[in-house]
């Protein structure tokens, strides 16, 4: 016997499988092949592991509910309200409540007892909420996958944020850019996380660095706009900036006015994105990159669309990752896992698309990967 609490966790790192397995192993259901059932109780044994009393309460009635985790900056972020209420809207066809958690978390054993399941939204490895939410003894499904050391949930949705980067710095180079920067996000999430390899990996990939800086996740239109003026000032030649949290473009753009940098406004004639034509060639590095004084060109685009997007002057191209509707994804999955329709670590993929606007040339088209 230990000297504190054996969980599902603990057992199924000792077992070699995941937390579900555990959990159907010990319960008798699920697909688990009878020798791993038994390696499985077997090692459940060993430590001494005994069933949390509220999630076995939980497994003989169902409470009506499931609990909604987000992140701390949610409250004035438009992407996560937005979500809430599409994941809101599909709980509630199911006949299932909604319980909004705080962000500080709870202890598993209490989250267990008043809720059938749990959606935790963009899970932050150093969150410490998060391990016990993940081992509370009810379904778990992540939106975006959970990098921490914690044994995967029961499933998850996941945006391919690796691929929409690309194609935004795919597109501000089609449209001119040579030398785009990033104002990426802080945190250990798995999108954050994303896009500041992305930003690496394809600079590497064309020959040319992104440049990087840092901003807080939940970074507000002031801060944005204070980065963005030290980026341009410790290098004019940027001419495209990308910036990642939700609601902050309107701060690059206020930057790039207050510096006399001219946004979305083309020096010449231009290729389109179908032609793959632009200036210069349209590639980084190419013939004709300016060093961008005042009155020079500057691109501007943003990872995530929302009102501060489209309402900003110019309209800023962005990424719609479709918030609302993928908070009906991570809720119907979780109900699909209660109701026995989805296998435990089904993981279901979630559709963007890029809405081209003024900032980076004419907006004649939107493109969906």
């Amino acid at each position: 016997m230990t000297s504190r609490t054996v969980t599902l966790l603990d057992v199924a790192r000792a077992a070699g499988v995941s937390k579900s397995t555990v959990s159907d192993a010990l319960q008798g259901s699920g697909r688990v092949a009878e020798a791993t059932r038994d390696r499985v109780r077997a090692v459940a044994a060993e430590l001494g592991y005994r069933p949390n009393s509220a999630a076995r309460r939980l497994r003989r009635a169902s409470t009506g509910a499931v609990g909604l985790h987000l992140p701390a900056t949610a409250t004035r972020l438009d992407y996560y309200m937005n979500l809430a209420f599409g994941a809101v809207e599909r709980a509630q066809e199911d006949g299932l409540d909604m319980v909004l958690l705080a962000p500080s978390g709870a202890a598993g054993g209490r989250i267990a007892s008043r809720v059938d399941g749990l959606l935790v939204i963009d899970p932050e490895a150093g969150d410490s909420a998060v391990p016990g939410l993940l081992d509370a003894g009810v379904p778990v499904v992540t939106g975006e996958r959970y990098l921490g050391p914690a044994t995967g949930p029961s499933g998850a949705v996941v945006c391919d944020n690796a691929a929409s980067l690309t194609v935004l710095l795919d597109h501000v180079t089609e449209r001119g850019a040579h030398r785009p920067a990033l104002l990426a996000p802080s945190g250990s999430s798995a999108w954050a996380t994303a896009l500041r390899t992305t930003a690496g990996s394809w600079g590497r990939a064309h020959g040319v660095a992104v440049t990087l800086r840092t901003v807080p996740f939940a970074a507000t239109p002031a801060e944005a706009e204070a980065a963005t003026r030290a980026l341009l000032a410790a290098d004019p030649a940027v001419d495209a900036v990308i910036c990642a949290p939700d609601g902050s473009a309107p701060g690059v753009l206020r930057a790039a006015a207050a510096l006399g940098r001219k946004v979305g406004a083309s020096g010449g004639s231009e290729g389109s994105e179908e032609s793959g034509g632009s200036e210069g060639g349209g590639r980084p590095g190419g013939a004709g990159a300016t060093a961008g004084p005042p009155g020079a060109r500057l691109l501007v685009a943003s990872c995530v669309d929302g009102t501060a997007t489209r309402g900003a002057a110019p309209p800023v191209t962005a990424v719609d990752l479709r918030p609302a509707a993928y908070g009906r994804a991570c809720a119907e999955l979780l109900c699909d896992i209660l109701a026995g329709r989805a296998a435990p670590d089904t993981v279901r993929r979630h559709a963007w698309s890029l809405e081209i606007r003024d900032s980076t040339g004419p907006s004649t088209a939107h493109r969906i990967p």
